[in-house]
């Protein structure tokens, strides 16, 4: 079940999704994105539903099936 809720929550940013996310770029990193990349749905720090982040800037929790921001995971974590 992990992994495959793992992988319904990754993509591989294209060119609509790179025109769509690329005005705020990463919310967990600043970094702007780019074709090709790796990214994950995750919950975070800010306000609201998930949001697209470099996947290297998240962590899976397999007791949610959730990605999380890794200074969200973290914290909560603590």
């Amino acid at each position: 079940m992990a992994a495959s809720a793992k992988n319904r929550l990754k993509t591989i940013i294209d060119l609509e999704k790179l025109n769509s996310l690329n005005d705020e770029g990463c919310p967990a990193c600043g970094r702007k994105f780019t074709l090709g990349e790796p990214v994950v749905l995750a919950c975070g720090a800010w306000e609201g539903k998930p949001k697209y982040i470099h996947e290297n800037e998240a962590i899976f929790d397999d007791a949610t099936a959730t990605y999380f921001e890794r200074h969200c995971y973290e914290s909560r974590k603590g």
